[in-house]
């Protein structure tokens, strides 16, 4: 077997498992004495973890500042955060929250030594002025399962509006310099939350799995993430104390965050082409619209790749994954695919999760979505869908 040429960026080292937030502390002191934290509003700072992190920061000798990131982050909240703490001898920044917690305090961490607008480096809409870094030391602790944010290089900000964007900061430089992956973080999230994350995280790991760009260790990667989320999604969903629940929660911390490693190198697809405008047009949760377009999305790409490219590895991949979701083995590939894409509709069925329309979108509103679903995700979909294709995707999921 001739191993294909393919090349890894650079990962941040990962901390994972139960109790691993207890390590923080520690390795916020080797990155000297002042630290800013960004959390989220409400969730981790009512906890008892909140004045446990910050006696044990004061314990090592830190001071630190805090900031709340209260929804998607925007290129204006960075903006004011770098104003803010520029020229402050901030020698770290430390994110515990969900996804946009994680995307506000990269980007701010990247632009802390700079002092100047993110604007001037987010990717389609900004100024275009190259980003050289250096970044202030970055530490990621989602205490949410979905993004995989704190293995990206990505800062996805984003204006909602009729002219709003979803765009990216991206650098190698705005790795984290650690990601603090402990699944006792998420005995806080509601089912709502654990159902809208979890199926951002599953999408992103097939995404990743047929993308274009795929490569035999990211496709060990996403497969095994796929496997953990397929056997502790439900025990995370039911949530509690018991040992299933911690197991569960543990499954898809795991697979959230191989699902930022796969998609960091591999790249992503349609679904995540198409949340980028929905997102940004839309007040449509980014988790939410991966899981309502999924199913859908997955019918158009198979169907395309039968008629256009048969030959197509990702066939054979979407059987697969076919058979690891349902435990049965099928005839045909034809057959097999079929089953996966009913699969994914008894998942979008059962976790009850919105149509487009029930967020203002129309039918009308189609050709402007679709011309602005063209970026980097939908460049590595296993196969180049025509607009017709992409705007069916919407029109069943309306």
């Amino acid at each position: 077997m001739t191993i294909p040429v393919f090349s890894i960026s650079r990962l941040p080292r990962i901390l994972f498992g139960s109790g691993q937030l207890a390590e923080l502390p520690k390795l916020a002191r080797s990155y000297g004495h002042k630290a800013l934290l960004v959390t989220g509003v409400r969730s981790f700072r009512s906890s008892s973890r909140w004045p446990w992190l910050t006696d044990n920061l004061t314990e090592q000798g830190m001071i630190f500042e805090h900031m709340t990131v209260s929804d998607e982050p925007t290129p204006q909240l960075v903006d004011d955060a770098v104003a803010a703490f520029h020229g402050r001898n901030i020698g770290l920044v430390v994110a515990i929250g969900g996804g946009s917690v994680l995307d506000a305090a990269k980007a701010i961490a990247g632009l802390l030594p700079h002092g100047n607008s993110v604007m001037d480096h987010l990717e389609g809409v900004g100024r275009n002025i190259p980003y050289t870094g250096p970044a202030t030391p970055f530490i990621a602790v989602p205490t949410t399962a979905g993004t995989g944010s704190e293995a990206t290089k990505n800062a996805v900000l984003s204006v909602r509006g009729e002219h709003g964007f979803k765009k990216s900061f991206r650098h190698d430089c705005l790795v984290p310099e650690y990601a603090i992956v402990d699944p006792d973080l998420l005995d806080t999230c509601p089912p709502d939350l654990i159902a809208a994350d979890g199926m951002d995280a599953f999408t992103q790991l097939l995404e990743s799995y047929v993308s274009a760009r795929a490569n035999p260790m990211t496709d060990a990667l996403a497969k095994s993430g796929m496997e953990a989320f397929c056997g502790g999604f439900v025990a995370a969903l039911k949530g509690g104390d018991g040992e299933q629940a911690r197991a569960g929660r543990s499954a898809i911390a795991y697979a959230s965050l191989v699902s930022g490693v796969t998609l960091a190198q591999a790249g992503l697809g349609s679904v995540h082409g198409l949340a980028a405008p929905l997102g940004a047009f839309y007040p449509i949760p980014h988790g939410l619209a991966c899981g309502t377009l999924l199913a859908e999305a997955t019918a158009i790409n198979i169907r395309a790749l039968r008629e256009r490219a048969p030959e197509n590895p990702a066939l054979k991949k979407y059987a697969g994954i076919a058979e690891l979701l349902t435990g049965h083995g099928f005839k045909t590939q034809m057959e097999t695919c079929n089953a996966l894409v009913e699969q994914l509709h008894d998942w979008t069925e059962r976790l009850a999760l919105k149509r487009l329309g029930h967020f203002g979108v129309e039918s009308a509103h189609i050709p402007k979505i679709v011309a602005n679903a063209r970026g980097t995700s939908m460049q590595t979909n296993p196969v180049t869908l025509t607009d017709g294709e992409i705007g069916e995707i919407l029109l069943t999921r309306i």
